[in-house]
């Protein structure tokens, strides 16, 4: 067993020495990071937060929110995303999922490294004032360092590709939502214009929703319902959208 750059043994009965064996290689090690699509909707499009970057290189530059994993710090890759983003972007995720991992000797200037990438949904409300954050539609988005347009661009795909047959929209939306809320959250995360009927009925059909008992939404018309999540599980649909 492997850990820490270090050899561990163990016994027939499983049981671990207490003093690791220090691994001889003449190889460098890769640098390990992780790296984060955050997505959210504004005035009514598709989005991206990226971060100024603070250090070298490509200091000054926007760009996905990421960093090295802290070994002595991070359970796992996904508590590593976790923490970039609590500390660049000061929001906790509420879904967030693997995507990919991308490696290789050309994507990092500082050498041989290996980054798994993580996307996640952003409300557009828990967003505040952040210097050095930055939201821009994800088809009009700046140049991006190292190979992170390429992390982007797979993670649209993703994204677009899973909402139309599960709840990951929904994900954008606050706590309480109207049914037209989440049309709209559809429309603009797909891309695509969606029939009200029939996407109505297939929601309701699918129970990824419920109604909030006596809360509604009072306008200019009838009082609309509030909606939740039944779970804030991702759920699966039986048929696309």
């Amino acid at each position: 067993m492997f850990s820490n750059g270090y050899l561990l043994l163990t016994t027939k009965e499983n049981m671990m020495t207490t003093e690791p064996i220090p691994l001889q290689s003449t190889h460098r090690q890769p640098l390990v990071m992780v790296d984060t699509a955050l997505f959210t909707i504004l005035d009514q499009r598709l989005c991206l937060i990226l971060a100024r970057r603070k250090d070298a290189p490509f200091e000054g530059v926007l760009a996905l929110p990421g960093g090295f994993v802290h070994v002595q710090e991070d359970a796992d890759t996904e508590a590593a995303a976790r923490r970039v983003i609590h500390g660049k972007i000061g929001i906790d995720a509420p879904y967030l999922e693997q995507l990919f991992t991308f490696s290789g000797m050309a994507r990092d200037p500082r050498g041989w490294s290996v980054s798994v990438t993580y996307y996640a949904l952003i409300p557009s409300s828990l967003l505040g004032r952040n210097d050095g954050v930055e939201t821009f539609p994800v088809d009009a988005l700046p140049a991006l360092p190292f190979d992170h347009g390429q992390i982007v661009a797979q993670a649209v795909e993703r994204l677009r590709g899973k909402a139309t047959y599960s709840s990951l929209p929904a994900f954008l939306l606050p706590g309480e939502f109207t049914m037209n809320d989440l049309h709209r959250i559809y429309e603009q995360t797909i891309g695509a214009r969606l029939d009200k009927a029939s996407f109505r009925h297939k929601i309701l059909d699918q129970g990824i929703i419920e109604p909030i008992p006596e809360r509604f939404r009072v306008g200019a018309h009838r009082p609309a319902q509030l909606y939740r999540l039944a779970s804030r599980m991702l759920t699966a649909f039986e048929r696309r959208i």
